[in-house]
């Protein structure tokens, strides 16, 4: 595995060790390689002897970075966002840049495809040899917490998502009730058949909204259909849209914006309208959503508060970690325009 002070990559080109292949050598994670190297205690004396042997085969040389990671803070956080361009994603990012820098922290942001968990593995470890001091994730895809939570990390992880699992901490906006808020509003106008267009079933968000939804039917005694899965794309809104099965008193809730835009866009192509023959509610509140035709009804979520609420998690468990927060999701809010209104008579 190993030359003369390097390791090899596979392609007969050695790089300099690092303190991940020495973890890897040893069996170990990158923490207990740094708790010897720092000559810090409660490592078992026969784990010790396993990682001096693997630094001394690989002939590492700790470099002041590797020392960081247990010695000293650099007010740095990672920032792992998903490889997507899609308005809720983006819009926790840039709310989180916010509240960093009110808090004098710097941000380091890099991006991750989702699914690619060999991919979001060498993110995080490229983070921690930057030094820093936590590491937030904004989470599409449920896979990625998996791979966050099989790493041994030395830092706080704090993640974006809508999860049951609190490993790692985890802070969300009320998906589900969220989603019920907006299946009631069309119950109580008097829709009896309300369709859903969930978002990819992968995503913790899709999944929290499709079970909003159904919960609120059942609570309402009203049909429940299999959900159509959209990708959050207008463009496959769109293409469902021009195949749901729209009777009278059917309404639709769609779970993103981007995805009612389309289906607004189908199901004017097919000659309804928009709201005297089918109602239209969708998730987010973009931008734009005020400005469609008709005006979108859609459930608002409160990005900036959570942005706020990640970084005040990132800031107790680098400077307090003995102190205990809660878990309370953030409130979102039913914001009613002219996509929804009774069914016709």
């Amino acid at each position: 595995m190993s030359e003369v002070g390097g390791v090899s990559d596979g392609d007969g080109s050695t790089r300099t060790a690092n303190i991940f292949d020495v973890a890897r050598l040893a069996g170990v994670s990158h923490q207990t390689v740094s708790r010897v190297i720092n000559d810090l205690p409660n490592v078992r004396p026969a784990t010790r002897a396993r990682v001096e042997q693997a630094i001394a085969q690989l002939r590492y040389s700790p470099s002041p970075a590797a020392r960081a990671l247990v010695t000293r803070r650099t007010r740095t956080i990672g920032l792992v966002t998903p490889g997507v361009s899609d308005y809720g994603p983006t819009s926790i990012a840039m709310h989180f840049n916010f509240a960093a820098h009110a808090g004098r922290y710097n941000v380091e942001t890099v991006s991750a495809l989702e699914g690619d968990q060999a991919g979001v593995r060498a993110v995080i470890e490229g983070l921690l040899r930057q030094r820093v001091d936590a590491i937030v994730l904004v989470v599409v895809d449920e896979d990625v917490l998996e791979v966050v939570r099989g790493l041994d990390l030395s830092v706080p992880v704090v993640a974006s998502a809508s999860s049951a699992r609190r490993s790692p901490l985890i802070v969300s906006i009320d998906q589900y009730r969220g989603a019920r808020s907006a299946v009631r509003h069309l119950a109580e106008l008097g829709h009896t058949r309300i369709l859903h267009v969930a978002g990819p079933l992968r995503a913790s968000d899709a999944l929290e909204r499709v079970r909003g939804w159904r919960d609120e039917l059942a609570a309402h005694q009203l049909e429940v259909t299999d959900p159509r899965v959209g990708d959050w794309s207008a463009a496959s809104g769109y293409e469902i849209g021009k195949t749901l099965d729209i009777e009278p008193g059917s309404a639709i809730f769609a779970a993103n914006d981007h995805m009612a835009i389309g289906l607004l866009s189908a199901l004017r192509e097919r000659g309804l309208s928009i709201p005297a023959d089918v109602s239209v509610v969708g998730f987010d509140d973009v931008p734009e959503a005020g400005y469609l035709y008709p005006p979108l009804t859609t459930v608002r979520q409160d990005f900036a508060s959570l942005g706020v609420l990640m970084m005040q998690k990132v800031l107790i468990a680098v400077e307090e970690p003995d102190v205990k927060t809660e878990d309370t999701p953030i409130p979102t809010h039913l914001v009613v325009r002219q996509s929804t209104s009774a069914p016709a008579p």
